[in-house]
């Protein structure tokens, strides 16, 4: 590669506004453009050092780091490739979406990599994904999905258990769109009566009832420009998904007393802990609007899954929740958190720790403050307990409904195999999961 070339191409990358730099097939960075120089920094020393040095502070590359290396896969396909990654930045660690694409002489050998770093932000300078911790390889792949999915209009579902921090997710799809400086409406779809549904979702017109004593403006009008978050969407009566169902498909809907058809104006994402495919077959949840809504699906994964986010979590949590300042846990009481099973998951591990911030005096929390207010068994616990079983007699009723509890949790990924197992229907099954999640 010559220097007239190299100029030229640094020249063309300093009027992008995204951050780009140059690289070898070694991973040297020869120059990077303006903007990298503005939002990561180090023009002086940038110039002969390796591009997993100064993002990621290895003394390897990425991929024998145990991270993905988009220049490796780029140099091995030939073709441009995307990862997401923790770069090191001058405002600390951020989520980095990377782009490296090969640049071609005239005879069609590579002679360089250019290298695109996308911080998605909100415009008011605030990394989108903040609130969102973790480095886990399930971490992480939701992360990509949110900022592959976040610039799109496609309808997002989120499915994963209660707890694991959904209305977050939402927040940063929204925030890393182009819709973020429009308003983010969240509706919590459970116990939603019919009457309820129509009046909060849509509005209604002065004298449409009694007490209609003026006009009232629904959420998706609230919403427009905007996201309209709809949480727990699993609990929609069938009555209500078909309205839900004809505002997706028409983009209009009519005040409650109103005669005039509206137009909505909205991204929509939704949420649920429960098994959306398992009630379609149930017939407890209609398969056009499960179509419909499940144009992305993403997994919000549980605590269990990603064990090893938990003391960066722990940290994160009590930053937000603690009364004073600066403190932290001592390595006992990190590895202690490490060691449970959370059922309610973040939102199990928050009142934990907000609960042992408050009993510490002292600058560190240590392991007795959390166990004092601990309401949960320890993780080797509940792996140790392999078999199902009852430490006395109980009603037979409440045996079945443990039973269920357990065979779901061992192995109700599959809830059609699950319910031939058990020897009962799909619906029937599904009623009865029902009714633990009712008590």
């Amino acid at each position: 590669m010559t220097a007239h070339f190299l100029n030229e191409l640094l020249s063309f990358l300093d009027g992008l506004p995204e951050p780009r730099i140059v690289m070898d097939a070694d991973y040297r960075i020869i120059g990077a453009n303006a903007a990298y120089i503005r939002d990561f920094g180090g023009k002086d020393d940038l110039a002969g050092r390796t591009c997993y040095e100064v993002s990621h502070h290895f003394d390897v590359p990425c991929d024998q780091a145990g991270e993905s290396c988009p220049l490796k896969l780029s140099l091995e396909s030939g073709v441009p490739q995307r990862v997401l990654h923790l770069h090191h930045t001058p405002r600390g660690e951020e989520h980095v979406s990377v782009e490296t694409t090969p640049i071609r002489d005239e005879s069609g050998e590579i002679v360089c990599f250019v290298e695109t770093m996308r911080v998605v932000r909100q415009a008011s300078g605030r990394a989108a994904a903040q609130g969102l911790v973790g480095r886990s390889p399930a971490f992480m792949g939701m992360l990509e999905k949110i900022l592959r999915v976040a610039n799109s209009n496609a309808a997002v579902v989120l499915l994963g258990e209660t707890g694991t921090g959904k209305e977050l997710v939402a927040r940063a799809i929204h925030e890393a769109s182009a819709r973020e400086e429009g308003p983010f409406v969240a509706v919590d779809c459970a116990g939603m009566t019919e009457t309820l549904f129509e009046s909060e979702l849509f509005g209604y017109e002065k004298g449409a009832f009694t007490g209609a004593t003026h006009r009232k403006q629904g959420l998706v009008e609230a919403a427009a420009g905007g996201t309209l978050f709809l949480d727990e969407i699993g609990e929609l009566p069938m009555a209500l998904q078909v309205k839900l169902l004809r505002l997706l498909e028409t983009g209009t809907y009519r005040r409650v007393g109103g005669l005039d058809w509206l137009p909505a104006d909205f991204r929509l994402v939704t949420a649920t802990h429960r098994d959306l495919r398992a009630m379609v077959q149930a017939e407890t949840f209609r398969r056009d609007l499960y179509f419909r809504i499940n144009t992305f699906p993403i997994h919000t994964p549980a605590l269990h899954e990603r064990a090893g986010d938990i003391p960066l979590l722990a940290q994160s949590l009590l930053e937000r929740v603690d009364r004073k300042q600066g403190r932290r846990f001592t390595p006992a009481a990190l590895e202690w958190l490490s060691g449970r099973r959370y059922s309610g998951n973040i939102r199990e591990l928050r009142n934990l720790i907000e609960r042992a911030s408050l009993l510490a005096d002292g600058e560190r929390i240590d392991v007795v403050h959390l166990q004092e207010m601990a309401d949960d068994i320890p993780l080797a616990t509940v792996q140790r307990e392999s078999g199902f079983g009852v430490a006395e007699v109980v009603p037979l009723e409440d045996l079945e409904k443990r039973y269920i509890a357990w065979a779901k949790e061992k192995h109700g990924r599959d809830l059609p195999e699950l319910a031939k197992r058990l020897g009962v229907s799909q619906r029937t099954l599904y009623r009865k999961l029902q009714g633990l999640a009712g008590n």
